[in-house]
């Protein structure tokens, strides 16, 4: 829950509408030398009065809807800069008395706007370093329709007359749009012109690592710390981290084999923790405990439930049998980053886009009862690197792909029975691609809010050689047919064929073969030379294929610097060859796809 004061003296404010770009607004502020400090809304003005300047974040809902978040409008009299971003140019335009209502088109991924203002007419100050012209990354479905009272346009596109405006006597600013993700071009400098108008006090990286040690020294006061290891960055930095503060003989490691991690993970971890002399380290393999509960379990949040459970059940038995209960003066340590606490809903008026393992009911309680310590809760994954290198981590280690917790649990589709929907085919509109929708549903990222829909498969004669046509049907089909919220390409078959659908739990045997077809993949991004190019490669098991208990994999490369937003990354040919020829060579696996689409309007993991 946030606090209702602010934290450091002429900072920026980010008041957290329950977009799930928050922290990421933050993350860039703190990048410029400033300090940021996310509130609720509802923070009262009087608590502001030593802000340097506001932010007003996006948010899922509309702002003329009954009980949409509201801020307090005395801000606008605290005379500092303030910028409203997407739901926040709608919440500013209300309060002040302008008219917000449902766009005619709704805007999801990259936009072209055009700046106003040229020759003697006055360029918008946040605009002076961009061109006329330039794309922009929109999520959300409603627009200004008349402007408040003393604003001016200072950028238009397409299908949003205003997509900017400003005030620039009292420096009130207003962006449809969302400057803060790295699919906005030119998004730092407009940020960083905002950041200059309210000339924040300066900071550092620096104070804030030893702003974290403060808070975890407070937080744990006399206790010890059990921490639930994985082998990835945030919680081998967590684990790291509360090592150096609170000393070797008040932190314990776990590593919980659950049987959904990637080939070799395990003696892999084992042997890099062994090397940063981190030596109290646990291993216990329970992937028996967990394909056991798993088992007829086939909806997504209740599959991230069961595991989420199971490893607090291992987690619990395993202190118990050590002596580091709480009645003992142990609390429970985790990796959790911010992403995993927005994305679960954590902010209070957040959408639920998916349930963390990390914040099931059992943790949760634990958490409301103060026995967890989340070093990292605050940070997107860009910093908590910065911080392990800080720390003396090793490269390697460091930009490791970042890895679900509950492993290949969620990249393993499960469902009882086919779910099928009518789409339009593209072929009659783009002649020589084919299309098919898949039979089974993921998890994707729209307008700040959850959708759970259909992936859409296409098909052309030769897919190594994408077709330009293929990948703006990647970003035109999920913004104009409400069914879908992905795009594939297959990879396999120049043709759709039937798919064939088989029900399928998270079993030891579906388990392998993903494991299997990861690995192969990994290595062939190792041997292309490609590991620290993508960010993040997912492969997915999806339960139909052309036959009876035939499967289908698809490929998830993705470009990224903070998860909140992602690109599909483009392969050289003969890597991507490479691992479809390997791939469907495994016994049981009939077909390949690649998945094209970005976030949004897909998120990274399928589940």
């Amino acid at each position: 829950m946030y606090s209702m004061r602010m934290e450091h003296p002429q900072s920026i404010v980010i008041l957290d509408f329950g977009g799930q770009y928050a922290h990421l607004i933050a993350s860039r502020v703190r990048r410029f030398g400033a300090y940021a400090q996310i509130l609720p809304p509802e923070t009262p003005a009087s608590a502001l009065q030593g802000a340097a300047g506001i932010i007003l974040s996006g948010g899922p809902q509309s702002v003329y809807e009954s009980g949409s978040p509201q801020a307090d409008p005395k801000i606008f009299d605290l005379k500092i800069p303030i910028l409203g971003l997407c739901y926040g140019l709608h919440w500013m335009t209300q309060a002040l008395d302008g008219t917000v209502m449902q766009g005619k088109v709704k805007e999801y991924g990259r936009t072209r706007i055009r700046v106003e203002g040229s020759g003697s007419c006055q360029r918008s100050m946040l605009f002076h370093a961009c061109p006329e012209e330039f794309v922009v990354w929109m999520s959300h479905g409603d627009e200004a329709t008349e402007l408040p009272a003393g604003f001016v346009r200072t950028a238009t596109s397409d299908a949003c007359a205003n997509a900017a405006f400003e005030d620039p006597k009292r420096k009130l600013f207003a962006l449809q749009f969302h400057p803060e993700v790295t699919h906005t071009q030119h998004g730092n400098d407009i940020l960083r012109s905002f950041v200059e108008l309210c000339n924040p006090a300066p900071w550092s990286v620096k104070s804030y690592a030893a702003h974290i040690g403060d808070v975890i020294r407070s937080e744990v006061e006399d206790h010890k710390v059990f921490m639930l290891v994985s082998g990835g960055v945030d919680s081998t930095v967590a684990f790291t981290l509360l090592d150096s503060i609170l000393g070797t003989d008040r932190v314990q490691g776990l590593l919980v084999d659950t049987g959904l991690m990637r080939k070799d993970e395990v003696r892999q971890i084992e042997e890099a923790l062994g090397k940063l002399k981190l030596p109290n380290l646990r291993v216990e393999d329970a992937s028996e405990e967990f394909f056991a509960n798993l088992t007829g379990v086939y909806e997504p949040e209740a599959k991230r439930k069961v595991i989420g459970d199971t490893f607090v059940a291992v987690q619990q038995r395993v202190s118990a049998e050590m002596g580091l209960t709480a009645e003992q003066g142990w609390m429970l340590g985790q990796g959790t980053i911010y992403p995993d606490t927005i994305e679960t809903g954590g902010t209070k008026h957040a959408d639920q886009i998916k349930t963390h393992h990390n914040r099931v009911q059992m943790i949760q309680e634990m958490i409301d009862k103060g026995l967890v310590v989340e070093p990292l809760k605050d940070l997107y994954k860009d910093e908590v690197r910065k911080l392990g290198e800080e720390l003396g981590l090793p490269h390697d280690l460091v930009w490791r792909h970042p890895f679900p917790g509950p492993g290949l649990g969620v990249r393993i589709l499960c469902a009882e029975k086919p779910d099928v929907v009518d789409v339009p085919s593209v072929e009659n509109q783009k002649p020589g691609i084919r299309s098919q929708v898949l039979p089974v549903k993921s998890v994707g990222v729209q307008g700040d809010g959850r959708t759970y829909r259909h992936a859409l498969a296409l098909f052309c004669e030769d897919p190594f050689s994408v077709p330009p046509e293929v990948e703006r049907l990647a970003t035109e089909i999920p913004n104009t047919t409400p069914q879908i919220n992905r795009v594939l390409l297959s990879m396999s078959h120049a043709e759709p064929v039937p798919f064939v659908f088989t029900p399928g739990f998270l079993s030891r045997e579906r388990a392998n073969l993903l494991r299997e077809a990861d690995a192969m993949v990994m290595e062939e991004v190792r041997k292309a030379g490609l590991y620290e190019a993508i960010w993040q490669f997912p492969v997915v098991l999806l339960p139909f294929g052309t036959r009876t208990g035939g499967q289908s994999i698809v490929l998830r490369p993705i470009e990224s610097t903070d998860a909140m937003t992602a690109d599909a990354a483009h392969l050289p040919e003969s890597a991507l060859r490479a691992m479809i020829e390997r791939i469907m060579t495994l016994s049981g696996i009939d077909m390949v796809f690649l998945d094209l689409t970005s976030k949004p309007p897909a998120t990274i993991e399928w589940e």
